[in-house]
């Protein structure tokens, strides 16, 4: 579901429930974030995110790694350790059983990579596979990472490269080279869980913090900037692009929700330099289980960007955090 029908369809829950009468609720629809976070006491807080959808690659065992990962990335997002997760299963009654035993098995070894476990699930009858976890982590209060908190001057970092909707739909045409593939499904598979734990530790250095899915880095940018009340100028030319992202964007490889996205976020982008189309696609490309986008202290970020290099993590410098609209997003 595209950005604009998504805040019309949730509209009407804003009334159905007071803020004031639920204080333990930290995080929830309003103000939005990556997950919704539930204070137990003053040492504890909960985490829940659900997320699911239909197969992006061919091989189930990676779509079901692909999509547990997806999902994770939301506890890590919001400074969490994941603890258990639920199977979320839609399957065609047609279909050889085997095929969803090794979506769920990829899933399951995903879960365990991230030291949570598969506690149960839920499946139903549908015409299309789709797969996905609901899962609950944990947090102290005080350590809750949000969208909001970005400041003026913060370093931007961003922990994988983008494209990976142009590139499976890529895929999806028979159009994808083999090794573009892999790379786009090595990237989608890989956990945010060490780069979280390498963010937790530079602890109030970390101004804010999300996830880039669906919404592409031009819509996650937003939220960022609008909860944090500035804008984030973007250096276009230190975006990384996952292999093959680039060339496929030119020949129209393009998803659906790239067009959502864009008729939504492109009223909040500034260009201060002219994107080709074919950029402009990526920047507005959905990603699925993309990365960590962080807004940082300038003064931490070299030493931010060092222990996540000799954690072996992916981390690119793209832009800085300035004074302007706030949501707007400035790409220079």
């Amino acid at each position: 579901m595209g950005p604009e029908a998504l805040a019309q369809v949730l509209r009407p829950l804003a009334g159905l429930f007071d803020a004031a009468r639920y204080p333990d609720l930290l995080r929830g629809i309003d103000p939005p974030d990556d997950a919704v976070v539930w204070r137990i006491d003053d040492e504890h807080a909960i985490v829940q995110t659900a997320d699911f959808f239909p197969p992006v690659v061919d091989d189930p065992y990676a779509f079901g790694a692909i999509a547990a990962a997806n999902a994770l990335s939301d506890i890590y997002a919001m400074g969490a350790t994941p603890l258990f997760a639920l199977n979320l299963v839609a399957f065609p009654d047609g279909l050889d059983p085997a095929v969803l035993a090794e979506i769920l098995r990829g899933g399951g070894e995903k879960v365990r990579e991230a030291g949570a476990i598969v506690a149960g699930g839920h499946t139903v009858v549908d015409r299309e596979p789709k797969y996905g976890l609901a899962v609950t982590g944990i947090v102290h209060p005080r350590d809750v990472r949000t969208k909001g908190g970005a400041l003026a001057g913060d370093e931007i970092l961003l922990t994988k490269p983008i494209g990976t909707g142009i590139v499976t739909t890529a895929h999806k045409r028979g159009e994808v080279e083999e090794g573009d593939l892999a790379a786009a499904v090595a990237s989608m598979m890989r956990l945010s869980s060490r780069a979280a734990e390498v963010l937790r530790e530079h602890g109030a250095a970390v101004h804010a913090l999300t996830d880039v899915t669906g919404f592409a880095l031009a819509g996650h940018g937003h939220e960022v900037a609008h909860a944090s009340g500035l804008a984030l100028e973007i250096a276009w030319e230190s975006v990384p692009l996952l292999p093959g992202a680039a060339s496929y964007a030119r020949e129209g490889f393009v998803p659906g929700g790239t067009g959502r996205n864009e008729d939504y976020y492109e009223r909040f982008v500034t260009f201060r330099r002219a994107l080709a189309e074919w950029e402009r696609k990526l920047l507005f490309d959905p990603q699925t289980s993309g990365g960590l986008l962080a807004c940082v202290a300038a003064g931490s970020a070299a030493a931010i960007v060092a222990d996540l290099e000799r954690a072996a993590e992916p981390v690119f410098r793209i832009g800085t955090v300035v004074a302007g609209e706030p949501g707007g997003i400035v790409v220079g």
